[in-house]
């Protein structure tokens, strides 16, 4: 399918590894130019490399940290005018509700809400102005479904999932979307931790606590960084224009509901 980006440009935010790397190569598949970031120069400009090679497109690398607002200036000085956002960052570390203090829940929320919403504040504009914009945003499977050791990303994830609820209805007048995507476990160095974390704490080796939670999804099995990706290219596309507001579930089925 022609998703009718080409020749577009987007800021994938987070994107040199995991799932925002999927979402960047899928965008990059459909002949979108990219703004990446990431973390360490090193790996981004890997990465880019790649992406530059097998797509063809161009690749502008910015290595920042996205929770601040010094690395959301440098990306969007990079960026200039977008198309299309992709908001991602890493998730904040698991615990008990006991061990988080009021500075773990700024830090949360400076990561997983209010960088997305900077990122949205200046470049939606932009696209009201020319009339089309995509906004697709990486939340998690524990805004429907709180994960109780993730309690800080279960708060800052649901606070951005309201608001994008109010104003991705505002802005749809003017041809500009905006969705979730709610991951579920999928193969990235975020489901290594966690399992790692999990056998720790029951004694069990990390083989045998992936074994566990494959259990607990109907496919059997964690997802990838790569079918994670080409959702996100479809949210992107000229053919999802009519999809507002909504919070798409990429989990094998783990959360169980009617609706």
């Amino acid at each position: 399918m022609d998703l009718g980006i080409r020749g577009k440009k987007a800021l994938v935010c987070a994107s040199s590894k995991g799932l925002g790397r999927g979402c960047a190569a899928a965008l990059a598949e459909a002949g979108v130019d990219l703004v990446m970031n990431g973390r360490s120069a090193d790996s981004l400009a890997a990465v880019a490399e790649d992406i530059r090679a097998a797509f063809g497109v161009e690749v502008t690398e910015v290595a920042a940290d996205v929770s601040t607002e010094a690395g959301q200036a440098a990306l969007l000085e990079a960026a200039g005018s977008v198309d299309i956002l992709v908001n991602n960052a890493g998730g904040p570390p698991p615990g008990m509700w006991t061990d988080w203090s009021r500075d773990d829940f700024i830090a949360a929320l400076d990561a997983n809400m209010l960088a997305p919403i900077a990122l949205m504040k200046t470049l939606l504009p932009g696209m009201i102005d020319q009339g089309w914009g995509r906004v697709v945003n990486i939340t998690s499977v524990s805004v429907k479904s709180p994960i109780p050791q993730l309690g800080l990303s279960n708060s800052a994830r649901a606070g951005l999932t309201g608001y994008v609820a109010g104003t991705a209805r505002q802005v749809a007048p003017n041809g500009v979307t905006i969705n979730n995507l709610l991951p579920g476990i999928h193969a990235t160095d975020r489901a290594i931790s966690l399992d790692t974390g999990v056998a720790e704490a029951q004694g069990i080796d990390i083989e045998q606590a992936r074994q566990n939670r494959y259990a607990t999804i109907p496919v059997r099995r964690y997802g990838t960084a790569a079918e994670f990706g080409a959702t996100c290219a479809f949210l992107c596309s000229q053919h999802a224009g009519f999809i507002i507001g909504q919070n798409i579930l990429l989990d094998g089925g783990a959360y169980n509901a009617t609706l």
